[in-house]
């Protein structure tokens, strides 16, 4: 029955080939074996120091910890086999909302260590629900943001202030450009990075929960994001002549040399930049796209969360490799290995180019990434990139709402049934 309902849902593959070597949940005659695979290979040496810390101190529970180039679909192939691992480490976007609603998650709403999470994001994690259900299905880790970096010695150079409304946006990028500098880098060549400017905007622009009242058929992309689409032209002015000419790896590269004064990007982009120019002075702060300042909210979500597979036998071992997860030194780690936020309350130490951001992380005033709310086959970074190209707003917007419909079908019904008996 899981199994049709993965499908249902999308989220089966199809036929597939994938060879796999990784063992499902199970115990040793003398251990409990928990089984972790998770989605982020960069941070694969910090697991695998986790790993062997905790089998070290650990005679009870035996922990192993996968790290695949290309997990999720691993992980999709062994749910539809129910071949389940006892913990899976993936992000905060529409995969873990057909998970929840396939019911393979475990309640872990009786996990002491939620306590101490955000509040923010848990808020987030249960926005992602397709439709409301009752538990909580992921320990929140840790989070990204996006926002706009930029080069903190040029600024205290030149005197420009943070801007806090879109017309002091739009006035420091007039102001920037007077003084001969480039006030924005893109890398519009790799389309994933136009989503970037995209959800920085949209978080003021339009509701958090615009795909859920076009679910509901209570609205249209056409009236929310118009607003959104125009501001996002508004900007390309303010970066280079051809910003399709440059990947990702340029923009890190051109920002990291001192060729612009900004770049809208998430924190996720500094270990590259650095990389490249490890001295440079970098800050951060919120897009501001409204013309209300007191609009402005972190563009910020779950980069990295833990869910317990509702197959898993062993619980109380599974919260305890989570505890351990959780620990202030593991999590401080992970932090400055990935330059992350954390999601649990502490002091932790984070780096420098989150300053800007920190007021709003601390009050949980944060708001999640519009994009893990689409489905992958839409292909929305794409459908960016060419609106981009051709600056044609209603085209853009009729190929969305066509798109939604056609791509959510199943989701489109599966929220007006459960509208219709709530």
């Amino acid at each position: 029955m899981k199994g049709k309902r993965l499908k249902c849902l999308g989220i089966a593959l199809g036929c597939m080939s994938v060879a796999l070597s990784l063992q499902g949940c199970g115990a040793s005659s003398d251990k409990i074996e928990i089984e972790i695979v998770q989605y982020k290979p960069e941070a694969a040496n910090y697991f695998k120091t986790v790993e062997d810390e905790f089998n070290a101190t650990h005679d009870d529970i035996h922990l192993t910890i996968s790290s695949p180039n290309d997990a999720m679909t691993i992980l999709k192939t062994r749910f539809i086999r129910e071949d389940y691992p006892d913990i899976i480490g993936i992000g905060g976007d529409i995969n873990y909302s057909y998970f929840v609603d396939a019911q393979i998650l475990k309640d872990v709403s009786d996990y002491g260590g939620l306590q101490d999470i955000n509040q923010g994001y848990l808020d987030i994690a249960e926005a992602l629900e397709l439709v409301p259900v009752d538990g909580t299905y992921i320990v929140p880790y840790v989070a990204n943001a996006a926002g706009i970096l930029y080069n903190r010695d040029m600024f205290a150079e030149h005197g420009w202030k943070i801007p806090e409304t879109w017309d002091e946006m739009t006035q420091l990028c007039e102001d920037i450009k007077a003084e001969g500098v480039l006030p924005f880098y893109f890398g519009f060549k790799d389309t994933w990075t136009c989503l970037a400017p995209w959800n920085a905007m949209a978080v003021e622009l339009s509701p958090s929960d615009t795909t859920k009242q076009v679910n509901r058929g209570q609205t249209t992309f056409t009236q929310e994001y118009r607003e959104l689409l125009e501001k996002y032209l508004e900007l390309l002015p303010y970066g280079p002549d051809d910003p399709f000419a440059y990947g990702y790896n340029d923009a890190c590269t051109a920002f990291a040399r001192g060729e612009a004064a900004m770049y809208p990007i998430g924190s996720y982009a500094t270990p590259q930049i650095l990389s490249v120019n490890p001295d440079l002075n970098i800050d951060s702060f919120v897009m501001p796209a409204s013309d209300n300042k007191d609009d402005r909210t972190l563009n910020s979500g779950i980069d990295l969360g833990f869910c317990v597979m509702a197959e898993c036998p062993n619980k109380e071992a599974a919260y305890e490799v989570l505890d351990f997860l959780l620990e202030y030194e593991n999590m401080q780690k992970y932090i400055d290995d990935q330059n992350a936020v954390p999601c649990k309350n502490g002091d932790f130490r984070l780096a420098p180019m989150l300053d800007g951001m920190l007021e709003f992380i601390e009050s949980g005033n944060m708001t999640d990434y519009q994009d893990h709310y689409y489905p992958s086959e839409m292909s929305v970074d794409a459908l960016l990139q060419t609106f981009l190209l051709q600056k044609d707003v209603d085209s853009f917007l009729e190929t969305f709402d066509t798109n939604w419909q056609r791509y959510n079908r199943d989701i489109i019904r599966l929220v007006q049934e459960y509208e219709q008996t709530h």
